[in-house]
C-alpha cells in the first residue's frame, strides 16, 4: 500500500495538500475564536502535512496515516498517525515519533497530544537529544508556550548507551528538568551525579547550559592541583557574561599556603576589544606581602586606516608569574602602538617598556623605556624604472639610572633613500642594482666615554646576480638550482656611539643578500664585500620537498662590532648551512649552522616535527658558543621535548622535557594522561621545574581535571566516541 500511495501522480498530490491546508485553517478559525474571546489573539499556525493517505471523517477529523510528515515553522515532526479533532481543537499523533526543532534539538516519542499550533501538549515515553550529543529520557514530556520543554523523571546523560543492561558511566537523574529554548538553559530540580549508577553528588537545585550556547553564567571545569611550593589546591571558575560584549571570569584558588583570586574581563567593542587578565595572591612563599600580576591587550580601528593597540604586562616580584604557572617569560614586555600598514606604506608610533625578572639583571640600568616613531614608503617611479623606498625613524631608549656609562641614554634620527631595479636577461641570468643614501644623527646622554653628539652621511652601492635553473626530474619532481652572488660597497666614518641595540646579530639565510647586517641603525656595514650562495630545492606536490642553503661574505677589512658566534667577524665570515625537508607522513626537520673556516661550530639549531594520526612531535635542540661579547661565558646547549602520543582510541600520554645539556641536569619535565571518550574528559598530569636562581624556586606540580562533555564543554572530534560492540 505504502508503494502505491508513493505512486500517486504529482498533481494528485498537490491537490490532496492544498485541499489539506484550506480545510485545517477553516476548521482551525472558529475554534479559536471560542477559546480566545480577546480582541487580540495569536494568529494560529500553518501547518502542512504530507503523508501517503490524508481524509476527513463525517465527525470533522482530519486523518492522515502513512509516513506522516507534519511542518510548521521550524519544526518538523515524523510520525505513522496524525488525527486532527477540530471540535476539540487537538492534534493526536501516534508514534513512533520523531521531532525537530530546529537543528540541534530532536525529540522521539511513543504518542503525543498536541494543539494544533504544536505550541502546546504532552509526549509520552519521550527521549530528547541535544547537539546530536545529551540525552534526556523521560516519562513524559510538556511543550509549553513553544518554548519550554518539561520533562517528569528524568534521566540526562551524553555517554553512549549499549543494549549490555550496563548503566552509562556518567547521568543526571531529577525529578523534574526544565529546558528553556529561548535561553537555552536546562533546570534540574533534586538531581543526582551518578557515576555507573553510583549517587556522588545530589544538588537540590541545578542549572546548566545547553550544547548550544556558548556563553552561560555558572561555574566552569574545577581542576585540582598539588605543588611543592604551594600545597593542595582547588580552582573553581566563575563565568559571569554581561550583556553580548562583556565577560568577567573569577577563579578562586585555594590551596594549603595560599589565597588567590584570578580574573579575567573581557570587551568587545564595534571597532575593537580589550582583555585584562590577572591574580591577587596572599601566600606562604612571601608572606606579609601581597603577590599580583595583570596582563592588558586590545586592538582598535582608528580613522585613516590606523590601529591602536596595547599589550600591558606587570607583576609584583620577580618569580610570581613562575610560582604559580602563569608566564615562563622572564623579561616582560609591554608596548601601545598606533600603527598603519598598507601595500606601500607602513608607519608606526609606540611606546615599549621592558621589566626583567632574570636573575643578576638590575631593570636601573637597562634601557627599560623606548620611544619610537617611523615611517617607511615605496613608489615606482616610471622615468627611472625599479622600486623607490623611503624610510625615516625616530628612537630614543631611556634608564632609570644617571649614572655614568650606566645611565647611558640615547635618541637618534635615521633617514634613507634606496633605489633598486632588477632585469631578467635572455640567458635567464637575474641582475639587480640598488643604491641607497642614508642619514644618522645620534644625541647621547650620560656617557662620557662616547660622543654626546655624532652624525654622518652613508652612500651604499650594491649589484645583485642569480642564476636559476631548473627541470623536471624522471619521478615527477622539480628541481632548482639557484647560485647567488652579491657585490656591495659602503662608504661613511663608523659613528661614536654606543652599541645598545646590535648586540645580538647573527648571520642567517633572511640576510645573505642584505645591505646591512646590523640588526638596528646604530651600526652599518662599512667598505667592500661580496657575499655568495647557492640555493638547491626539490618541489613536488604529493612527495617529499626539500631546499638548502649555503653562503659566505667577504670583506676588504673586519668589523670589530661583530662578535665571534655571530658568523660574521673577520674579513671572513663562517659558512652558513640551512635546510628543511618535508614528507606526506607528516615528517618535518629543519636546521641551521655556522661554520668556521677552521671547522669550529659558533651556533646551530634543529627542530623537528611529526604528526600523524596517533603522534604530535615538536623536538628543538640548540647549541650556543661562549661569547664574552653575548654576555656568555659558557657555552649554551639546550633539548626540548614536547609530545603527545595517541596510545588508544580513548587513552593519550602526553610528554614534555627540557634538557640543559651544557649544564648537564634537566631543567623542565612534565608527564601527562588523558582519558577521553564522548562524554567524558579526565586529564592527569605531574611536572617539575629544576631552578639554579635564587629568586625562582624548584617546584613539583600534580594536577587533575575533570570534564562532562556535552555540556559546558562540546566534543566535536568524533574520533573518540565509544562503540557498541
Amino acid at each position: 500500500m505504502k508503494t502505491a500511495a508513493r505512486c500517486y501522480d504529482s498533481s494528485r498530490r498537490r491537490l490532496r495538500l492544498l485541499a489539506f491546508v484550506v480545510m485545517a485553517t477553516s476548521l482551525a478559525v472558529p475554534a479559536a475564536a471560542q477559546l480566545l474571546p480577546k480582541p487580540k489573539i495569536e494568529e494560529p499556525k500553518n501547518i502542512v502535512l504530507v503523508a501517503d493517505s490524508v481524509f476527513v471523517t463525517a465527525d470533522k477529523q482530519l486523518i492522515a496515516r502513512g509516513n506522516v510528515e507534519a511542518l510548521g515553522d521550524d519544526v518538523r515532526m515524523l510520525a505513522t498517525e496524525i488525527i486532527y479533532d477540530s471540535d476539540k481543537d487537538r492534534v493526536l499523533v501516534k508514534g513512533p515519533i520523531r521531532i525537530y526543532q530546529g537543528e540541534d534539538v530532536v525529540i522521539l516519542a511513543r504518542d503525543a497530544e498536541l494543539d494544533k499550533d504544536l505550541r502546546n501538549g504532552l509526549l509520552r515515553s519521550a527521549r530528547m537529544v541535544l547537539s546530536e550529543r545529551t540525552q534526556l529520557a523521560a516519562t513524559q514530556i510538556n511543550r509549553v508556550d513553544d518554548r519550554y520543554n518539561v520533562l517528569t523523571k528524568t534521566t540526562v546523560s551524553s555517554c553512549r548507551v549499549c543494549e549490555t543492561g550496563k548503566p552509562p558511566l556518567w547521568q543526571i537523574r531529577a525529578r523534574r528538568v526544565v529546558h528553556d529554548e529561548e535561553e537555552r538553559q536546562v533546570y534540574f530540580d533534586h538531581a543526582s551525579l551518578r557515576v555507573r549508577d553510583v549517587p556522588v553528588f545530589y544538588f537540590p537545585h541545578l542549572r546548566m547550559p545547553d550544547p548550544t550556547l556558548d556563553r552561560a553564567r555558572g561555574f566552569l571545569i574545577p581542576t585540582a592541583h598539588s605543588t611543592s611550593l604551594l600545597g593542595y589546591g582547588l580552582k573553581m571558575p566563575y563565568f559571569i557574561p554581561i550583556g553580548r560584549s562583556k565577560d568577567l571570569t573569577l577563579t578562586p584558588y585555594i590551596s594549603s599556603k595560599s589565597t588567590t583570586l584570578e580574573f579575567r574581563y573581557r570587551q568587545a567593542f564595534k571597532t575593537g576589544r580589550i582583555s585584562l587578565e590577572g591574580a591577587v595572591s596572599d601566600d606562604e612563599v612571601k608572606p606579609n606581602a601581597t603577590r599580583s600580576y595583570l596582563f592588558a591587550e586590545g586592538l582598535f580601528d582608528l580613522p585613516n586606516d590606523y590601529t591602536f593597540s596595547f599589550d600591558l604586562k606587570a607583576t609584583s616580584d620577580d618569580s610570581y608569574l613562575n610560582d604559580y604557572d602563569y608566564s615562563d617569560d622572564d623579561r616582560l614586555n609591554s608596548n601601545i602602538t598606533v600603527r598603519r600598514s598598507k601595500r606601500d606604506e607602513n608607519t608606526r608610533f609606540a611606546l615599549l617598556h621592558f621589566q626583567s625578572l632574570r636573575e643578576g639583571e638590575d631593570n636601573q640600568f637597562l634601557p627599560t623605556l623606548v620611544t619610537v616613531a617611523e615611517t617607511e614608503r615605496r613608489y615606482f617611479p616610471t622615468s627611472i624604472g625599479g622600486e623607490f623606498r623611503t624610510t625615516a625613524q625616530f628612537h630614543g631608549h631611556f634608564r632609570e639610572a644617571q649614572t655614568d656609562v650606566t645611565g647611558r641614554d640615547v635618541l637618534r634620527a635615521n633617514a634613507d633613500m634606496l633605489w633598486r631595479r632588477n632585469w631578467t636577461l635572455d640567458n635567464g641570468l637575474r641582475t639587480a642594482v640598488s643604491g641607497e643614501l642614508a642619514f644618522d644623527a645620534f644625541r647621547t646622554y650620560n656617557d662620557s666615554t662616547h660622543a654626546s653628539y655624532d652624525y654622518a652621511l652613508t652612500p651604499t652601492l650594491a649589484a645583485d646576480f642569480r642564476y636559476p635553473m631548473s627541470k623536471v626530474g624522471a619521478d615527477g619532481a622539480t628541481y632548482l638550482l639557484e647560485p647567488v652572488a652579491q657585490l656591495a660597497w659602503t662608504g661613511g666614518d663608523t659613528l661614536d656611539v654606543a652599541n645598545d641595540e646590535s648586540t645580538r646579530t647573527e648571520f642567517d639565510e633572511g640576510n645573505l643578500l642584505s645591505l646591512s647586517r646590523f640588526s638596528s641603525y646604530d651600526r652599518r656595514e662599512r667598505g667592500f664585500r661580496t657575499a655568495v650562495g647557492l640555493n638547491w630545492s626539490r618541489i613536488a606536490q604529493e612527495d617529499w620537498r626539500a631546499n638548502f642553503t649555503i653562503g659566505q661574505i667577504y670583506r676588504n677589512t673586519s668589523d670589530p662590532d661583530f662578535t665571534d658566534t655571530s658568523g660574521l667577524s673577520g674579513s671572513t665570515s663562517d659558512f652558513l648551512l640551512a635546510g628543511h625537508f618535508q614528507n606526506p607522513d607528516g615528517l618535518s626537520v629543519a636546521g641551521r649552522t655556522l661554520l668556521g673556516t677552521d671547522g669550529r661550530l659558533s651556533k646551530a639549531a634543529a627542530r623537528l616535527g611529526w604528526t600523524n594520526q596517533r603522534l604530535w612531535l615538536d623536538a628543538s635542540f640548540v647549541w650556543l658558543d661562549a661569547d664574552a661579547a653575548e654576555n656568555r661565558s659558557e657555552v649554551l646547549s639546550e633539548w626540548v621535548l614536547d609530545s603527545s602520543y595517541r596510545l588508544s582510541r580513548h587513552w593519550t600520554g602526553l610528554l614534555d622535557w627540557r634538557f640543559d645539556a651544557g649544564a648537564g641536569r634537566t631543567a623542565e619535565a612534565g608527564l601527562g594522561l588523558e582519558y577521553r571518550n564522548e562524554c567524558l574528559k579526565l586529564e592527569l598530569s605531574l611536572s617539575r621545574k629544576f631552578s639554579t636562581s635564587s629568586t625562582v624556586q624548584s617546584d613539583t606540580k600534580i594536577g587533575l581535571s575533570v570534564a562532562l562533555l556535552g555540556f559546558s564543554v562540546n566534543a566535536q572530534d568524533k574520533s573518540y566516541d565509544r562503540t557498541c560492540g
